[in-house]
């Protein structure tokens, strides 16, 4: 196998990157970018950019006995790594963390903004032929693959123009998860061995998400599915059925059930105890209904099985009863915000109403540093958030919750500068 590693000592010019994908007027007029959140690194995670691409291409050199023990020939590994370069500008992206984000509402305005609803309108229109027999087939209803396919690409006009095989590896040898990234570019080795894509072809984000919706590698080889019946699972080129298939495809594996909701916005009784709030607290919808629970129209909620109270924005906000197509969603995305805004945007595709109850807009968002600081503060108040990571997540909001409690308050567990306020 020494001539892979020949091949690869010889390999310096940058590859000629591809002219942009050419939207539809439609999928321009639907959003500038992909509105999908993704979680950034912590300053400490980082590890210095390599400066010399020398010591990248000795690492691939050094990659290729896993690969070759995955199963990857040696014809392919040359291929995929053809023209491959140390790729600066992928762990640029990588390192780009934000002090500021957005409140889950701002997130809301712009995933579920009138252009992207009225545009997937118009693609359930366009293929409708398509999207019904995908429904029929994997029992996942249309407007939810196609809510997946504006959050994650724009509906197709933002797949990324990044070398997969080149940003995957670049990751591998210099970021800040490697054995992730590792594991990533050995499914992507494996899928261009199987010839669904060309190493050319193959495309997508710095973080090596691809297609129209935007699947890692791995998700990719367990989920994706050759629906047109052309011998490829093609989830990169114009043609977004592939795509759409292997996205209802996933939903299926996870357990996704068609007709129920993925929630219902409810309204909460006077009295209510929000310490019962939150997606670990889950109940059958006869007992919230018991509680005095009820649907945003004051009516009984529908027995749609056990569900959860979700308070996005705390008690001043929106109430949510969340069922198990939620955890669906969220197998395809983590975020809080990415599953009710993909929830709300199939809603709104399919001409349900907006969500009813109003935000509050005056909070503004914690900063990282804000985050830290609460969950040092409530840690050392004796109310642990198992680690300080700047990161408001189920340990963090349990921590919230029990403070609470103990200083006479709503326990709704949620994060805002007040409650840092009151607890300097």
């Amino acid at each position: 196998m020494r001539r892979v590693f020949t091949a690869l000592a010889a390999i310096l010019a940058v590859q000629t990157m591809p002219a942009p994908i050419q939207a539809t007027e439609a999928v321009m007029r639907a959003a500038t970018l992909s509105p999908r959140p993704l979680l950034r690194p912590q300053a400490s995670d980082l590890v210095p950019v390599a400066a010399s691409n020398l010591g990248f291409q000795r690492w691939i050199e050094g990659f290729w006995p896993r690969a070759s023990a995955a199963g990857i020939r040696s014809q392919t590994f040359n291929a995929a790594f053809a023209g491959v370069q140390y790729n600066s500008s992928v762990i640029s992206n990588d390192r780009n963390q934000s002090e500021f984000s957005k409140q889950v509402w701002e997130y809301l305005d712009g995933a579920v903004s009138a252009n992207r609803i009225n545009t997937g309108r118009a693609l359930v229109q366009r293929y409708g032929s398509v999207l019904d027999r995908i429904e029929r087939r994997y029992g996942v209803e249309k407007e939810v693959v196609v809510a997946i396919w504006g959050l994650e690409s724009s509906y197709g006009g933002y797949r990324g123009s990044t070398p997969i095989v080149e940003a995957l590896a670049t990751l591998a040898y210099d970021g800040r998860r490697g054995e992730f990234f590792e594991d990533q570019l050995v499914a992507a080795l494996k899928i261009l061995q199987a010839g669904d894509v060309s190493p050319r072809g193959m495309r997508g984000s710095w973080a090596g998400a691809m297609g129209h919706t935007q699947f890692m590698p791995t998700s990719y080889l367990d989920h994706a599915v050759d629906f047109t019946g052309d011998g490829r699972r093609d989830i990169w080129s114009d043609d977004p059925t592939d795509a759409l298939a292997s996205t209802a495809s996933y939903l299926k594996d996870f357990k996704w059930k068609k007709g129920q909701p993925w929630a219902v916005e409810v309204r909460l009784p006077q009295g209510f105890n929000y310490a019962q709030s939150g997606p670990e607290t889950v109940k059958a919808t006869r007992a919230w209904n018991r509680m005095g629970v009820r649907g945003i129209d004051g009516r009984e909620v529908p027995n749609y099985g056990r569900g959860a109270i979700l308070l996005p924005a705390g008690a001043r906000g929106p109430a949510f009863m969340i069922f198990s197509n939620f955890n669906a969603i969220k197998a395809y995305n983590s975020s809080t915000a990415y599953v009710l805004a993909v929830g709300h945007l199939s809603d709104r595709i399919a001409g349900r109403p907006s969500i009813q109850a109003g935000w509050p807009r005056q909070d503004r968002a914690l900063r990282t540093s804000e985050k830290r600081e609460l969950q040092q503060r409530l840690t050392a108040a004796g109310f642990s958030t198992n680690g300080i990571d700047g990161k408001v997540g189920p340990d963090t909001i349990a921590a919230i919750k029990r403070w609470q409690k103990a200083a006479g308050l709503v326990p709704d567990g949620y994060a805002n500068t007040a409650l840092l306020q009151r607890m300097r």
